[in-house]
């Protein structure tokens, strides 16, 4: 099936949530391969996965002298293995169960001579079922995953732009699929204090080396069975004083204190008469008030002129490559 997009999409709401679930542990399954296959990035920079013209990809991993890489094509409705000495496999999306996903990725990955071991329990997730275990989570709209996909590709462009307009340490934008969000983040330079963890099923000593220095981060997340309202979110880690009370914008963007972040809908976004400007003054408001309240040198890290976003089209030399 072909999926046209056309701007920022509708959510569906309540609607979703099975087939996220499920979604969320095939993502799962996919991005813990790539984990242990790749050497590991500082604050955990090769584990996630990126917004493709498809859905959702590892990009290149290395197995041995040869690679491969696992794309969620949701135009086609596959999870599709390519591989570095000419194999290609696919596994349909399709309601299935987790364990018979697991099952079938796993072999696909041997039938192609490259065999994978991961740890089978999920990650971020309370009281979670191993992968070959659970035959509970089998919901699956193609739809509904396109959906998805068009909200991130979306969120991808403008948090590329975000990200563009500073000069200093950036995390590329990337998916995180173990929280199963959208992120980009950006660095003070500074070291931050030992992370408190907490996170389930998640080692400390991981999240301790992921906020190991002073960071903002903006990104989005499309809600859960708890909290089912797709949001934008932003975040400084450690918080400075002053950070819940900050004046940002747009004016539906409010300080949610059990997770310590701002955060917006998404529809207020989606909705607005500019997505892409209402979503700038929401990365820009937040990651300026906390830069301000814990005296980041702004000026040296941020660029608009000469060498922020629009720079290559700009310069004075534009047309020489």
């Amino acid at each position: 099936m072909t999926t046209v997009v056309a701007g920022w999409p509708k959510l569906p709401g309540d609607e979703w949530t099975d087939t996220l679930e499920t979604f969320h542990l095939w993502i799962q399954i996919v991005g813990k391969i790539r984990m242990v296959q790749t050497p590991w990035l500082n604050h955990s920079w090769s584990v996630p996965l990126y917004v493709t013209a498809s859905g959702l990809a590892t990009s290149l991993v290395p197995y041995g002298r040869e690679g491969f890489e696992l794309e969620f094509d949701l135009h086609a409705g596959e999870l599709v293995l390519r591989t570095t000495t000419g194999e290609r496999r696919v596994v349909e999306l399709r309601p299935r169960t987790v364990a018979d996903f697991y099952g079938a990725v796993m072999g696909t990955m041997a039938s192609v001579g490259m065999p994978v071991e991961i740890r089978r329990v999920p990650s971020e997730i309370a009281e979670a079922v191993p992968f070959d275990e659970d035959t509970k989570h089998s919901a699956f709209d193609g739809d509904h995953v396109r959906a998805l996909w068009a909200a991130l590709l979306q969120a991808s462009r403008v948090m590329t732009r975000f990200r563009a307009g500073f000069r200093g340490k950036a995390s590329p934008v990337h998916f995180f699929w173990g929280s199963f969000d959208l992120a980009v983040t950006r660095f003070s330079g500074r070291a931050a204090p030992p992370h408190g963890g907490g996170i389930p099923n998640f080692p400390l000593d991981v999240a301790r080396e992921a906020y190991s220095h002073e960071v903002t981060s903006v990104g989005f997340w499309p809600g859960n069975r708890a909290a089912p309202t797709p949001i934008f979110y932003a975040y400084a880690y450690p918080s400075p004083a002053g950070f819940a009370d900050a004046a940002v914008s747009p004016p539906e963007a409010s300080w949610l204190a059990e997770l310590g972040e701002f955060v917006i809908p998404y529809d207020a976004i989606a909705g607005a008469d500019s997505p892409d400007d209402a979503l700038m003054e929401f990365f820009e408001s937040t990651h300026g008030a906390a830069a301000d309240l814990a005296d980041w040198d702004r000026r040296a890290l941020e660029c608009s002129d000469p060498h922020g976003p629009d720079w290559w089209r700009t310069r004075p030399h534009h047309g020489v490559s």
